[in-house]
């Protein structure tokens, strides 16, 4: 099988490299040489490289600094996510889009299922929101994966920054009253060569594509609780600890607001693609073991 996947450098598609690559050949394209904010055909290249599958994790994902940038922001996740998703079609095969759990508004307080009308409340979300209507609008063949709380060894992310600012302080300020589930782009990446595979085994299955949601077992917690168990489990590992104080979102100084609850119910993937979710500290206590 071979995947074609947009991006180099994301947590998603280094884990992709880190799990994937020796059950599947694995080829990247990303900036420079491809950039979704200026590159609007890839059909050619697409037909060259003639890849079975096509994955697109890529995207801009810096929350608050998409709120003054949103031509940006929409270049990349909107119409980038377009671009590829017609370049898929074009050559006739499925294309997966990873989404965001930030195209809801957070006013529900029990998962969120597949049908639960969007509501963005930021420009990244609502560009996400926009990337997925574009791919649809290109393609029947794709599957849109919302997912959220993403951590790994790779990159930038939550868990990293935590053991990060432990280093140096003390004592770390993490928001109480947002809540989801962490959710590792191992598993992530997992899931993903496992929904290709079935794909490609089943391209006439209807059920096969859509919309699906994949995240963790075992939330919701808070940002602080997830805060908290980072250092039990480096504490029990000999690294960086802090004391996590709990405050409220109105005490965080940001300049986007966020959904206060994005627990996403992962019961259709695991119906539709068999795909199987650990609990979120077991995933946790497994990227721990790829740490320095």
């Amino acid at each position: 099988m071979r995947l074609l996947v947009i991006g180099h450098k994301g947590q998603v598609t280094s884990s992709l490299m880190l799990n994937i690559q020796k059950k599947a050949e694995i080829i990247q394209i990303g900036r420079p040489e491809f950039d979704l904010q200026t590159h609007k055909d890839f059909r050619e290249f697409f037909l060259k490289i003639k890849p079975d599958i096509v994955v697109n994790p890529a995207a801009y994902t810096s929350v608050e600094k998409a709120e003054s940038e949103p031509e940006t922001v929409f270049a990349i996740n909107a119409y980038g996510a377009g671009y590829i998703a017609s370049a898929a079609a074009h050559i006739n095969v499925p294309c997966i889009y990873l989404s965001t759990d930030y195209v809801f508004d957070g006013s529900q307080v029990s998962p969120i299922d597949e049908n639960t009308t969007p509501r963005p409340l930021n420009v990244y979300g609502k560009s996400k929101l926009a990337g997925e209507e574009m791919v649809i609008s290109h393609t029947d063949n794709y599957v849109i994966l919302r997912t959220g709380w993403i951590y790994s060894p790779f990159n930038s992310n939550f868990l990293l920054t935590m053991l990060k600012l432990a280093e140096t302080q003390s004592e770390i300020n993490v928001v109480s009253d947002q809540f989801g589930t962490p959710t590792s782009a191992l598993h992530i990446a997992d899931s993903i060569f496992k929904i290709a595979r079935n794909l490609i085994m089943y391209p006439e299955d209807k059920t096969l594509r859509g919309i699906f949601n994949i995240t963790a077992r075992g939330g919701p917690i808070s940002w602080a609780q997830f805060a908290e168990q980072i250092f039990t489990f480096s504490g029990e590992r000999g690294g960086p600890v802090s004391k996590v104080r709990h405050i409220s979102t109105k005490d965080y100084t940001a300049a986007v607001q966020r959904p206060k609850y994005s627990c996403l119910d992962f019961h259709k993937l695991e119906k539709i693609h068999d795909v199987r979710h650990s609990l979120w500290k077991d995933e946790l206590r497994e990227v721990f073991t790829l740490l320095n």
